[in-house]
């Protein structure tokens, strides 16, 4: 799919990547991308099989959690955002955060002598909201039955499937900590006291025993839907029971403290994910669709306007002029998400303030030629602005915020974080894979969990693109009788009454998952995302800026040199951020580079291609032409179709 700018006779973009990693697929049948070749290839084949975007998306999710559990886990958290064949202009968010426990008070954890929600240990964890929102979605919008959806994932978790290297690396990362804290976690990933080595047929029997559980509590069921919704009790009651067993007992966090956990049976039970209305925007005559201000996704919607209101030719990011003012722009937008954004189910967000034309004008004219070194949030009338979080400025390690690694190093701090891809990889087109460097993981001992993404576009014009994550590995220890452990979103939240972020039992913690998706002249056309923590909305902008304005492919503009703005504190403990930081890919060239720091910006430089892992459909209504993209950092995402 080529856009061209709507903005007739206005300066080109700098030329594409040339030649370009993969090609741009393109078909008519049906197409996927996501974070991993096995969970693509999953989800294509109940396309072929007759299943819809929606039937495919799932049976990849859960393959996800199986092939990459050191990105994502059943015991995490999701959202998506998506559109049907019969309501194409009615874009939907599907809500699969959980919220925080009961017993999640700023008081019990300020008795624990805490100041910041820990990184890694059950006291970080929200209420797992990931499978119940896709039995929902598969529920409400697929045609497959549970059974036959579930089947990859069980097949990969109890007949096994090939370790990526990745995982056999963390694992090493978090040996020691599981050896002496989390025997759970080492009687899982520990076979033999050591980690299993890269291409190790490795496999979970104890979650693959459980899926067959919640398969089987539908077999006699009069329906599908009943069938569904019968997995769905199973799933929780299995679940909270043996979470509430578990966690009472004491375990290492990353504070370096032993604390028990909080959530109950009663916590998991009471959740059910849900659906909303998407948030929307438009930008150069396209519908840009996110999650509403309990995501970061109104953030690029933020973005888009204060951009909307400069000429194309400040919004090429491979330029010095380009990465200034986008640089510039998401820095404003990150800190009205940093002090306005919470829970609108018990916050009064302003957010249709946040988003207007006057506001975005009165946030463009902030930007000048010289990089702010400032948070700087905006006020909104009638309203007092809420202080700024605290501003941690010291930093644990030299690797860039954004790559691994990027956390405190060795025992329970291992497990923190949702950054993405390793912090050195050789350039395209030469082999991909870890370069060892003094600052890599495993040199330091430090790690960072990640985040997954998967894009699905069918025949009928069905349409999704979600981000799961959270359980990691190394996010807390394994739960007897699951077979993984709990998610650490919570340390999003604040120990601040004040905060629209602040740690509240019941409400849902800020997430950073914000999938996107792209609509024009009420037809959708794109469904895109990324992991990476703070940087997915970051990441993706450059890639509509590329492609809606620039003309890019996408794949071309997921080639395409990256970077983004550490210029504000990090949504992850523990609360990091670099005044005036910007982070950027090598290959944005020297010139460029040097134009930034003339400007005032504290670059990192992070590798030729080691920034972002962003992943795109594409529809053409006109045509009926459908197409899909994914990243090759890391040669581990794909995309597939016909």
């Amino acid at each position: 799919m080529r856009t061209p700018s709507p903005a007739a006779g206005t300066p080109s973009f700098t030329p594409p990547p040339s030649p370009l990693s993969r090609p741009d697929l393109q078909g008519t049948f049906g197409m996927v991308a996501s974070t991993h070749w096995v969970a693509t290839a999953s989800a294509q084949a109940v396309l072929e099989r007759g299943g819809n975007a929606f039937d495919a998306a799932a049976a990849g999710a859960f393959v996800l959690h199986v092939v990459e559990p050191h990105l994502n886990g059943p015991g995490g958290d999701m959202t998506g955002v998506f559109v049907t064949a019969d309501a194409p202009s009615a874009p939907r968010v599907l809500m699969g955060q959980g919220p925080a426990p009961a017993g999640a008070t700023i008081e019990h954890y300020r008795a624990e002598g805490l100041d910041l929600v820990p990184g890694s240990g059950a006291l970080a964890a929200a209420v797992p909201g990931a499978v119940d929102a896709w039995l929902l979605l598969l529920r409400d919008h697929g045609t497959w039955d549970i059974a036959d959806v579930l089947a990859y994932a069980i097949g990969y978790a109890r007949d096994g499937h090939p370790l990526l290297g990745r995982v056999s690396s963390t694992i090493s990362l978090v040996a020691e900590l599981f050896r002496d804290h989390w025997p759970t976690s080492a009687a899982r990933w520990l076979p033999d006291g050591e980690a299993p080595a890269p291409g190790t047929l490795v496999t979970n029997p104890e979650y693959a025993d459980l899926l067959d559980a919640v398969v089987a509590a539908g077999s006699g069921a009069g329906s599908r839907t009943e069938a569904i919704d019968l997995a769905r009790a199973t799933w929780r009651e299995r679940v909270g029971a043996a979470v509430e067993e578990f966690v009472r007992t004491p375990h290492r966090h990353s504070d370096g403290g032993d604390h028990a956990g909080v959530m109950t049976a009663a916590d998991v039970a009471a959740f059910e994910a849900s659906y909303e209305d998407a948030t929307t925007v438009t930008f150069r005559g396209y519908t840009i669709a996110k999650t509403g201000p309990w995501g970061q996704g109104p953030a690029l919607l933020a973005a888009c306007k204060i951009l909307e209101g400069f000429d194309d030719a400040a919004l090429d990011p491979s330029t010095e002029l380009g990465a200034h003012t986008i640089l510039e722009a998401q820095k404003l937008a990150m800190a009205d998400r940093d002090v306005w954004y919470g829970d609108p189910a018990a916050d009064d967000v302003p957010l249709a303030h946040l988003l207007s034309e006057d506001y975005a004008a009165q946030r463009r004219a902030l930007i000048t030629d010289t990089a702010s070194h400032e948070v700087r949030p905006g006020a909104v009338a009638g309203r007092p602005t809420p202080t700024v979080p605290i501003l941690r400025t010291e930093y644990a390690s030299s690797a860039p915020i954004g790559s691994l690694p990027g956390a405190p190093t060795g025992g329970a701090a291992a497990g923190v974080g949702e950054p993405t891809v390793p912090v050195v990889e050789p350039a395209y087109p030469e082999p991909v894979g870890r370069v060892e460097s003094p600052d890599s993981p495993e040199h330091t001992g430090a790690t960072r969990g990640d985040t997954c993404h998967i894009d699905v576009v069918d025949r009928w014009g069905n349409m999704v693109s979600a981000t799961p994550s959270g359980g990691w590995l190394q996010s807390s220890p394994t739960v007897p009788g699951l077979g993984f452990c709990l998610g650490t979103r919570l340390q999003m939240t604040w120990l601040d009454e004040a905060s629209p972020s602040a740690l509240v039992p019941g409400r849902r913690p800020r997430t950073t998952l914000t999938p996107t998706l792209v609509l024009r002249d009420g037809e959708p056309v794109i469904a895109l995302g990324s992991p990476g923590g703070d940087q997915q909305d970051q990441w993706q902008l450059l890639f509509l800026l590329r492609v809606l304005v620039g003309g890019y492919t996408p794949q071309q503009a997921i080639d395409a040199p990256a970077l983004h703005t550490t210029s504000f504190p990090g949504s992850f403990w523990p609360r990091t951020w670099t005044p005036g930081g910007a982070t950027v890919e090598d290959r944005l060239g020297d010139a460029v580079i040097a134009g930034l720091e003339r400007r005032g910006h504290v670059v990192t430089r992070a590798g030729d291609w080691a920034l972002g892992r962003l992943s795109a459909v594409t529809r053409d209504p006109a045509t009926g032409m459908l197409g899909a993209a994914a990243n090759p950092r890391g040669a581990q995402g794909y995309a597939a179709g016909r």
